[in-house]
């Protein structure tokens, strides 16, 4: 194998695999991914044979440094439970928060149903996450529930990290109450506000319904004392079902140990950061917007940005008008209208 930075470290160190059930699996794919790409390149003449030679480890190479290892993961997969001699189990958290209630609703009427749970947590200032299989679904629900006056934003793959960042911001800011995405609230997505998420075909078997997604997926409410799951479903599957026992076992442990010891759940508290910078306002609110809003919605930020800059041009104020006139090209070139040449 190649020489590397792990080479560095001698005999005795320690590795820490954070979100393992993730890591490992992108570990195996490095080096078949990195050898794929090469050897295009290399049958037909625009890479020497020796790039080869630079490459990621394999995963059976990567093993030999794994002396000391920790797996650390809410979804451990089969490979770091039998490669451990021994699972510690961390399942009570300091805030004495339980993990989400679970229920399973049909899918007749799902959405009028789940606008009704909307309500409820916006009436309580809270949010609402909502998970499908499509980004097509996502868009359509979007639209249907910003039509039913429902204050929504969706998120997919083409909204990139810093996008993300402030979509999230936003949403605990109160800005909007329902953020609607689709393999995209799972680890790391931590959010105090949420105390619903709603999983759309959850009886669909697939890579985004299976055990571990569902179960990373119930833990985006667990950070709300008020914390609930609704899966619309018109079948349990075997991933369903395993999720749900996982989850009440854990579920169950959670509540003896509060009532043993006499700790009150609280919710997260956590503050929310500022935006990324003012040197990416314009790039936010732009690209931002253009991408995660609704129809409805651009519309209306069309005919807000086209007033604002008549009226900078009425005061003579040809520079921010300008600016306005940019940014309203761009929003009418998402809507597919033509774009605006001119201040008139």
């Amino acid at each position: 194998p190649p020489y590397c930075l792990l080479d560095f470290f001698g005999e005795d160190f320690l590795v820490v695999l954070d979100e393992s059930h993730v890591t490992i699996p992108q570990l195996r794919g490095m080096y078949k991914g990195d050898y794929t790409r090469k050897k295009m390149l290399v049958d037909y003449g625009f890479r020497l044979p020796s790039a080869f030679d630079n490459r990621p480890l394999r995963f059976e190479e990567f093993q030999k440094y794994m002396k000391n290892v920790i797996f650390v993961s809410a979804t451990p997969s089969e490979y770091e439970i039998k490669s451990s001699w021994q699972t510690v189990e961390q399942l009570v958290r300091p805030t004495g928060l339980v993990d989400p209630k679970l229920e399973i609703r049909p899918t007749k009427d799902q959405i009028q149903d789940l606008i009704h749970e909307i309500s409820i947590r916006a009436a309580k200032n809270q949010r609402t996450l909502v998970t499908t299989l499509t980004k097509r679904m996502a868009e359509d629900l979007a639209e249907f529930l910003a039509k039913n006056h429902v204050k929504v934003r969706y998120m997919h793959s083409e909204i990139d990290g810093l996008q993300r960042t402030e979509l999230i911001r936003q949403l605990r800011l109160g800005e909007f109450d329902v953020l609607v995405g689709i393999n995209l609230l799972r680890e790391g997505l931590d959010i105090p506000e949420v105390s619903l998420v709603a999983i759309l075909d959850a009886d669909k078997e697939g890579f985004l319904r299976n055990n571990t997604s569902l179960i990373q997926t119930f833990g985006r409410a667990a950070r709300n004392i008020d914390g609930m799951v609704i899966m619309y479903a018109d079948t349990i599957t075997d991933s369903m079902r395993n999720s749900i026992n996982e989850t009440e076992r854990r579920r169950t442990k959670q509540i003896d140990y509060n009532i043993k010891n006499e700790i009150t759940p609280q919710s997260i508290i956590k503050a929310i950061p500022d935006r990324a910078g003012e040197m990416l306002d314009e790039y936010l609110d732009v690209q931002l917007n253009t991408k995660s809003m609704t129809r409805l919605d651009l519309v209306r930020v069309a005919l807000e940005t086209e007033s604002t800059m008549k009226k900078y041009a009425e005061d003579l104020d040809f520079e921010n008008a300008i600016k306005f006139r940019d940014k309203l090209a761009k929003i009418r070139s998402a809507l597919g209208e033509p774009i605006l040449s001119e201040v008139e």
